[in-house]
């Protein structure tokens, strides 16, 4: 059975995941075609959520439809899903024992299988109960309905809140980055400088190296996006300097210019994986193509100078 390497000991091999939230309408040839390129390029780990689609659960069954994985390929692949956003008169989150139960046992049935190999609590809950954490935790695992356990958005303190009580290792993290939207990288490099904006500390302190030092593995959402939810930087006319740069690094690699922007975040120490949230198989091949590309420390702030921002 595959099962998840902490960060530490082995990075998971590819640094490169494929998000399924964009499946709920794609024919069962179209969603076939996408894991097929994916595994072709060496990607075996796959993101899932039970609010991806247009009802609950509905990526997570299309998926299974589509594949009707034997127990043999279930075994050779990662299936990471999360719970806690409620969208029913919402959106508000819940990470309620009930809550959390529910959404996974929905989950598993979705996805036609047995055990769930990471399950991610899905952004921050402010009614958070930790202890009630720890139960569901405790509780799944050792029904072996999940082998290991996460968080998404989450900040180094509600980390620790969270690991005051939860035995189980947090094993990743989900964190929007991208060469224009790199708050958790950014504010390092202009630290203390006052009337700098780059020095804003956006993540509750440091939850990069948070990451680092206590092995989890930070997990790269909208790794193409300009900023939240605001179209990509790729060929974009907003940013003309960085797609100049990105241009001539991709013919110097020969690459495509999305391997590139892949490279960009797997090339940093920290190990991360870039979650890709594409539908076009020929774009999941290309991008993976960076993760094996290690651009060189010119290179890579030569990227980070022309998307914006300050080398004090």
């Amino acid at each position: 059975m595959k099962t998840f390497p902490l960060p530490g000991t082995s990075i998971l091999a590819p640094n490169v995941v494929l998000g399924l939230m964009r499946i709920a309408d794609k024919s069962d040839e179209e969603i076939r075609a996408l894991v097929h390129e994916a595994r072709d390029a060496g990607i075996d780990f796959f993101d899932h959520a039970d609010v991806y689609g247009n009802e609950l659960y509905q990526c997570e069954r299309r998926f299974a439809e589509a594949m009707r994985l034997t127990p043999s390929e279930r075994d050779e692949i990662t299936i990471q899903t999360k719970a806690g956003i409620v969208k029913q008169d919402g959106p508000y989150f819940d990470f309620s024992y009930d809550h959390i139960i529910e959404s996974v046992d929905g989950s598993l049935k979705a996805l036609g299988t047995d055990r769930i190999d990471i399950l991610l609590l899905h952004r921050p809950d402010a009614l958070v109960e930790p202890e009630e954490v720890a139960r569901v935790f405790d509780d799944l695992e050792a029904a072996g309905k999940v082998l290991h356990f996460g968080v998404s958005n989450h900040t180094p303190r509600q980390i620790d809140l969270l690991r005051k009580f939860v035995r189980q290792p947090i094993v990743a993290n989900q964190l929007q980055l991208s060469i224009t939207h790199e708050p958790i990288i950014a504010q390092g490099l202009a630290a203390n400088m006052v009337g700098e904006s780059q020095s804003a500390t956006l993540d509750g302190g440091g939850i990069l190296d948070y990451c680092r030092v206590n092995d989890i593995t930070v997990q790269a959402w909208s790794p193409f996006q300009a900023g939240f939810f605001n179209g990509v930087f790729l060929g974009s006319p907003e940013y003309p300097e960085l797609n100049k740069v990105i241009d001539r690094l991709a013919e110097l690699h020969d690459v495509p210019p999305m391997a590139i922007a892949t490279a960009w975040i797997t090339r940093h120490p920290a190990q991360m994986q870039v979650v890709l949230g594409t539908t076009n198989p020929d774009r999941v091949s290309e991008a993976a193509r960076g993760s094996d590309l290690e651009l060189t420390r010119a290179e890579w702030y030569e990227m980070f100078r022309a998307s914006g921002h300050l080398i004090p």
